[in-house]
């Protein structure tokens, strides 16, 4: 499967064309950025490691009843994906409160929530990505229905009780994550973009030490060796 004309060009990834016009090839970039963009930086071998990542992750939760957009690994930081029409709302689920959720509401860094809270985002850059609500999705059309916007909430949910218990065997507290969904040509939705240390904050049990996205976002360095640390983890049988 050869790689054909650049569709698409995202903060994490590159989307192109393939042999097939229903399958893409998503490669996965060594860039990090944070605070919207206005914080850049270039990790090697980011790419290549929230690749394997996020394959393992969306293989695991295809297992678990998922349906993914991901088709195959095609090399070190490039997956064959399924086309799909990007559904314009990150969705967002919440285990303990920290970043965004501490400044806006004056929770507790750290403060574990009585329930898992799921949050929508407007997917527009130029926008800063606003937190929205369900009325504000169907005020602009990012979703057809209460009932689209329900299954976004179901899927989110439903995702969290899987990973949360996988990543608790792994010694790892699932904080807080991002994902995205897409339509088919069929109008199925599936989980698209991924599922890795960039989008998923991930505390340490024993230590709380951050192996994720916020070591670049707060200075703290060493994010390769944190995302190696986190293939290392999902890539052990326990």
């Amino acid at each position: 499967m050869q790689k054909g004309d650049l569709l698409y060009e995202g903060k994490g990834k590159r989307l192109y064309k393939s042999d097939d016009e229903n399958l893409l090839i998503a490669e996965f970039k060594d860039d990090l950025t944070a605070f919207n963009a206005q914080k850049k930086g270039t990790e090697e071998g980011k790419g290549a490691l929230n690749a394997k990542i996020s394959a393992k992750l969306f293989e695991m939760l295809e297992e678990k009843g998922i349906k993914t957009h991901l088709v195959k690994v095609l090399g070190d930081d490039l997956h064959l994906v399924k086309k799909v029409s990007i559904i314009p709302i990150e969705v967002v689920v919440r285990n303990t409160a920290t970043g965004s959720l501490t400044k806006r509401l004056g929770i507790k860094d750290g403060t574990v929530l009585p329930f898992s809270l799921v949050e929508f985002y407007y997917k527009d850059d130029e926008l800063n990505d606003p937190l929205i609500n369900d009325e504000h999705a169907l005020l602009l059309n990012l979703a057809k229905s209460e009932v689209e916007l329900e299954e976004l909430k179901r899927l989110g949910r439903e995702i969290n009780v899987i990973l949360k218990s996988y990543f608790a065997k792994k010694g790892l507290n699932l904080v807080d994550f991002k994902v995205e969904f897409g339509k088919d040509e069929n109008g199925n939705i599936l989980l698209a973009d991924e599922i890795s240390p960039d989008s998923c904050r991930f505390w340490d049990m024993q230590t709380n030490e951050k192996l994720d996205k916020d070591r670049f976002r707060e200075g703290l360095g060493g994010v390769k060796v944190a995302y190696e640390e986190i293939l290392k983890r999902i890539s052990e049988d326990i």
